[in-house]
């Protein structure tokens, strides 16, 4: 039903609107207040990558901020990440995250991101704390904030905003009549726009995520989708469809598609009643990390990886660059 709300398929949106208006008058003036000094802003000791997005919903973040990242290590930086981390609730903050770190104290995304590209990442509702936290702890070079765009008691030097190529801005409209957390001509503001999937625009970078081999979250082993038993695919992220349209794109007919809410909190009872004798379960890699402890035999999950191309992207990569190691040559002063 929200779908249809936000696509403006539903007149729902209608009766929404008043609360969109606020929504966005609040906004606007939170972000007001920062812009004319009537509240501060903290600055990092070193270079700060926000990478965000407009809407509301799964348009791809996670995977870009993986991508992002092992792209400065290639570059010879030492970047660290960090998070709210949403649907975690840590005892107390900044929180840092280590290979124990559970994902109901830290966040589902935070976790996958340490084990996909294990440099260091912290986790607190003010970025301030969190990075003061991966400072103390580490020497880094720069700090990617996964999401954060609207965070802005934080300086930032460079903003990258992800947008889903097919759903791109919905009906335009804020919260929660439509899916916007502003309003699309912030885009003019940012620094870099990456659209995942679809058609990406003039002066867009287009992103793919391509999926690898599953992996079994028992054992670790690696196969081929072609050579799994029957699946019943489930995803718990911002946008379900996407990852059921990769199976499908992969030549895949899963017994059963389910969905749950982004952020789910699963139990190891409610997956096993998902399958029969014969199937395995399939699932995203968000998914995975908080389902390893429990997890069962036919449990596997599919990996993502971004790719980028287009024109900005060289550009993009060659500023990000010369703004950390010019960052860094001049702290060794």
């Amino acid at each position: 039903m929200i779908e249809r709300i936000w696509s403006g398929r539903s007149p729902l949106w209608l009766l929404l609107w008043p609360l969109s208006l606020l929504y966005g008058a609040i906004t606007w003036l939170i972000r007001l207040s920062y812009q004319r000094g009537w509240r501060n802003r903290w600055r990092a000791p070193c270079p700060v990558i926000v990478v965000g997005n407009l809407t509301a919903g799964g348009n791809g973040k996670t995977p870009l901020v993986i991508w992002l990242v092992q792209a400065l290590q290639q570059q010879g930086l030492r970047p660290g990440v960090v998070s709210r981390g949403y649907g975690g609730k840590a005892e107390r903050y900044p929180l840092l995250v280590n290979q124990d770190t559970a994902t109901e104290q830290a966040g589902d995304e935070p976790v996958l991101i340490a084990q996909r590209t294990q440099v260091p990442v912290a986790v607190a509702p003010q970025r301030r704390l969190a990075i003061e936290a991966l400072l103390a702890a580490h020497p880094l070079d720069v700090i990617v904030t996964d999401d954060g765009l609207q965070h802005y008691a934080l300086e930032r030097d460079r903003e990258i905003v992800v947008v889903d190529g097919v759903r791109r801005f919905g009906n335009g409209w804020w919260l929660p009549a439509g899916p916007m957390r502003e309003r699309a001509s912030r885009l003019e503001q940012v620094d870099a726009v990456v659209v995942n999937g679809g058609s990406a625009q003039a002066g867009e970078i287009a992103m793919t995520l391509q999926p690898g081999l599953a992996v079994n979250l028992l054992t670790g082993e690696q196969a081929a989708l072609t050579q799994l038993p029957p699946i019943v695919a489930m995803a718990g992220i911002g946008h379900p469809p996407r990852f059921f349209t990769t199976l499908q794109q992969q030549g895949l007919q899963p017994v059963a598609e389910i969905a749950f809410a982004d952020h789910h909190a699963y139990s190891e009872e409610e997956l096993r009643s998902l399958t029969q004798d014969a199937q395995c379960l399939l699932m995203t890699e968000k998914d995975a990390v908080k389902c390893r402890h429990f997890a069962r035999a036919n449990w596997w999950y599919l990996p993502v990886d971004a790719h980028l191309a287009g024109a900005p992207l060289a550009a993009l990569l060659a500023d990000l660059t010369q703004l950390c190691t010019a960052a860094r040559d001049a702290r060794s002063r």
